[in-house]
């Protein structure tokens, strides 16, 4: 339910099994079933287990019951430093999103985390099982390891398209804010009905280019830095109902992906 209607429903039910069988035995036991269908019920488990294949999704190392264990991700934010929350009590915002960019990698590395993260909203963009959304962009979500690959850190707000529909379709309004889900999974408000319409209105890449604005353009090299700009401003400017948005979509996401790569193809931070 959770992924509406499936055509490829017998392949996903060998992948679910596959994953059932914690112990590797080729058979899955009571335990382990009753253990995988509890686990199930977590959408963020369910689109792990479907993205395993997946450079920028933590592998599962195990589970018991209705916990599961990933891999250790080294950083566990895309950036900043993390402060006792009396500290950050008495920091203005403002300061604080400064200082977060001070505490960041070198701007290769910073390229290589950013391409991660686009090739995360390709993987989760209209794949094999549908479309999912991400409906909380933000620094603290994302993670990085050694390599500088990133790491999705809590899929938690990642839901499928199909599910968000069902969740606020019948959700009553009286304005556009009240057609939230997440942070930032925005629908309108069809006033003539008072209820939420189902089409969110901006997609994941420009969320995404959103975070990674300022995150790319401070320290960009000056040679890349103007298209870089304009790049990321057309990203964000993407809009779910414009036309021909899936072919500017992926034209975009190719741009920005081949601007980094050149420029941090020649470095050892590739």
């Amino acid at each position: 339910a959770k992924l509406g209607e499936q055509g490829n429903l017998s392949e996903l039910v060998n992948l679910i099994l596959s994953f059932a069988d914690g112990n590797k035995d080729g058979r899955v036991s009571l335990p382990e079933a009753k253990s995988a269908w509890a686990l199930l019920q977590l959408e963020e488990f369910l689109l792990m287990v479907i993205l395993q294949d997946k450079e920028h999704t933590p592998k599962l190392m195990g589970f018991c019951g209705d916990l599961y264990v990933t891999e250790r991700v080294e950083y566990t934010s895309l950036y900043g430093i993390s402060l006792p929350w009396i500290i950050e009590l008495f920091i203005p915002s403002g300061f604080r999103r400064s200082m977060d960019q001070w505490f960041t990698p070198s701007w290769p590395r910073k390229a290589k985390i950013a391409i991660g993260l686009l090739e995360f909203v390709e993987d989760i963009f209209h794949g094999p099982y549908g479309n999912f959304l991400m409906c909380d962009t933000s620094a603290k979500n994302l993670g990085y390891n050694d390599k500088y690959d990133l790491k999705m850190m809590d899929m938690r707000k990642i839901v499928s398209e199909i599910n968000l529909k069902e969740i606020i379709k019948d959700r009553q309004c009286e304005s556009d804010l009240d057609c939230i889900y997440g942070t930032d999974c925005r629908t309108l408000c069809d006033q003539s009905k008072m209820r939420c319409t189902t089409e969110v209105i901006q997609p994941n890449l420009a969320k995404a280019c959103q975070l990674l604005k300022d995150y790319l353009l401070r320290g960009a090299p000056s040679d890349i830095h103007e298209e870089l700009e304009k790049q990321l401003y057309l990203c964000i400017a993407l809009k779910v109902t414009a036309n021909q948005m899936e072919m500017e979509h992926s034209l975009i996401l190719n741009n920005l992906k081949t601007l980094l790569w050149k420029r941090i193809s020649h470095t050892n931070d590739s």
